[in-house]
């Protein structure tokens, strides 16, 4: 729902049609900027009272926004984006939740078929935008803020069920941390981080860039622009039923290649055309890539660290991500309104090269043997 409305909110909202992203990419922004502190309090505080305080901030953040909209505040609405971000700084790290309530030997599994939760968003979040875009009286979309509100209320809820993860119940093995520079020069955990904040960065300068390319820039209506944002984040998440497996049963890094050429593949469909099917075939292909190499990466990432290290190795990883994918946001208003969708399509080809070149270079790395660290 964000992500349909969020630039085109922000067109309406502020002055300059060159800021329509900003909202968007203030968020992407504050996730960057609060992932280490996050992490840094999940440590003192444990998984579910991270996850409850993120999903309380959410609601606020909403709430915010819906009187944004009734006053008509491209300000508000921007900062109540910023605000929003806290919450996916704590949302991100549902995967390794997952990871750490099972055996090692299942991880990739656990990873990717956390994700499959978020199915329902793709299906309920347009619904909501053209639904509920009149339930508040005259104004438009305020009524759809509220109602998603209402789900992160009860999200915090369901985290009341949590149990305790690995690595919280305080009887795993202990054996002496690594330095940070130990972990991060290790060229793995580099291309592992590569992986990721490529995947993350193509896919948000791309997915940011669409609702304004299709309803403002190429005049399509918006239950067409949402259907077509419905279908990426199906994309991006029904493979997440059998990404863990092929993971399994190919190789991480195969299939991590494998999404490093989906994600190419979009690029080259975005520069073909500007019409309906090209941004649809260009969406999912963007959400089938981004998948496999994030699933994939963070895969990788896991082979990485102990549990005793995990928290700095996974900090370090979502500030290089949503550091990038912040980037990625902020250029996406610039680049859409100054030198178009052909050129922004583009911009992808270069670091998903390098994805490659990292992959092909750790594809014999030792670690990819092995279970995992987390034994330690």
């Amino acid at each position: 729902m964000i992500v349909t409305l969020g630039g085109i909110i922000g067109s309406m909202l502020a002055g300059n049609p060159a800021f329509a992203t900003l909202p968007v990419s203030l968020m992407v922004v504050s996730v960057a900027v609060t992932a280490i502190p996050a992490t840094a309090l999940m440590r003192r505080i444990g998984r579910k009272a991270g996850f409850m305080l993120g999903s309380l901030s959410a609601a606020a953040a909403v709430l915010l926004a819906a009187i944004a909209l009734e006053q008509r505040s491209f300000v508000l609405f921007t900062f109540s984006a910023g605000l929003f971000g806290i919450n996916m700084a704590f949302t991100q790290q549902y995967r390794y939740a997952a990871a750490e309530s099972v055996d090692s030997r299942h991880t990739a599994r656990a990873i990717s078929l956390v994700l499959v939760g978020a199915i329902g968003g793709a299906l309920l979040g347009p619904e909501l935008v053209t639904q509920g875009q009149y339930w508040s009286g005259n104004v438009q979309y305020a009524g759809t803020l509220m109602a998603v509100a209402v789900l992160f209320v009860l999200q915090s809820l369901s985290m009341l069920f949590l149990s305790p993860l690995r690595g919280e119940t305080g009887t795993q093995n202990v054996e002496p941390d690594r330095s940070l520079r130990e972990i991060v020069r290790q060229p793995l955990y580099r291309v592992a981080v590569l992986s990721a904040a490529v995947a993350y960065g193509v896919m948000t300068l791309l997915m940011t860039a669409t609702p304004i390319s299709m309803h403002v820039n190429d005049g399509f209506a918006i239950e067409e622009t949402a259907n077509v944002i419905r279908s990426h984040v199906l994309g991006m998440y029904l493979p997440s039923l059998f990404a863990g497996f092929l993971m399994d049963r190919f190789g991480t890094v195969k299939i991590m290649v494998a999404g490093a050429l989906a994600l190419t593949g979009a690029s080259l469909i975005g520069l073909h055309g500007h019409s309906y099917m090209h941004y649809w075939y260009a969406l999912i292909l963007l959400g089938v890539g981004w998948n496999f190499l994030y699933v994939g990466g963070t895969t990788m990432l896991t082979l990485t660290y102990t549990m005793g290290e995990r928290f700095r190795a996974q900090a370090i990883n979502e500030f290089t991500v949503f550091g990038t994918s912040a980037s990625a946001s902020l250029l996406a208003g610039v680049v859409i309104h100054y030198f178009g969708w052909n050129l922004l399509v583009t911009l992808p080809l270069l670091p998903l090269a390098l994805v490659l070149v990292g992959l092909f270079v750790v594809r014999r790395d030792g670690l990819l043997r092995r279970p995992s660290l987390h034994e330690a």
